[in-house]
Parts: structure tokens; sequence; C-alpha cells
């Protein structure tokens, strides 16, 4: 009867320490990135997209892969650029973060673009926003965020701090 109990016991132990390496992996999922300034410019009645803007400092090489919100249908990083005399803007699979330096994301460079809003962002109000960050080996993170909505950047967003 003991040898019968023993590989249930060595299951038991096998999914014991399966669970702790997913707690141990979910664990790292938040991203190592500080974000400041961050806010989504306020809209009106019947307006579809807006921008969202802020300074991240990774504190590990990374890339910005993705944005999501429930707040919209489409959420993309974009850029937009001055190609001749005419303002460009794409969506970009990938925006470098290196280790230390802090990126602007701002009105007329990168930024964070949302379409198909599901309502008018209202000043003073917050929009839930997750930005999906990929490290050199491939490693996957998130951060979870909820940004002000204004009509323009926060006090103090022209000085670099």
């Amino acid at each position: 009867m003991t040898l019968k109990l023993l590989p249930s016991v060595r299951t038991l132990v096998s999914c014991a320490t399966f669970l702790l390496g997913c707690a141990a992996t979910h664990a790292q999922t938040t991203a190592a990135v500080d974000v400041s300034q961050a806010w989504v410019r306020a809209t009106g009645p019947g307006q579809m997209a807006t921008g969202g803007f802020m300074h991240l400092t990774a504190r590990t090489t990374l890339q910005l892969v993705a944005v999501s919100t429930p707040a919209a249908g489409v959420a993309e990083v974009h850029e937009m650029k001055m190609e001749g005399d005419i303002m460009k803007m794409r969506a970009v699979k990938a925006l470098e973060l290196p280790a230390g330096k802090t990126v602007e994301l701002k009105p007329g460079g990168y930024h964070l673009m949302l379409m198909d809003l599901k309502q008018p962002f209202a000043k003073g109000s917050t929009v839930p926003v997750t930005l999906h960050f990929r490290d050199t080996k491939g490693v996957a993170s998130h951060l979870d965020l909820k940004v002000a909505v204004g009509s323009a950047a926060p006090a103090g967003a022209a000085h670099k701090h």
C-alpha cells in the first residue's frame, strides 16, 4: 500500500513544484519601467480617437511592443514624423527603451494612439492602460497604469527631471 501512495506523493510534489514555478514566473511579469508625466488627451462628444503621452525610463533594455485598454477598440504605439512637407503617422511594431534613458512619448513624436473609443474621455478622469514590453531575451512583461485625462501635459512636463 505504501508503494501505491508513492506515485501519488510524487505527483503531488511535482504539481507543487510546477505551481511554485508558475507563481515565480507570474511575479516577474511586471515590467521594470518608471513612468512619469502620463496623460491622455480629453475628447469631445463623437470623437473616436485620442493620444496618450508619458515619459518611460526602463531599468533594463526593453522594447515597448504593444498597448491595450478596455476604453478603446484599438490601441497602438505610433510615430509621427515629417517626410518632406508631409506629416505622417504610423504604428510601430516596437519602440526601443534603452536602459536608464528616458524615452518621451509626446505630441508630434512617439505616442499612444487610442481609437474606436468606447466613450468620451472627460478631463479629470482616468483611463486604464496596459503597456506591454519584451526584453532582450524575448521575455514579456507588462505594466498596468491609470492615466489621467487632461487637455495638456501635467504641470512640469516641459522640464526634464
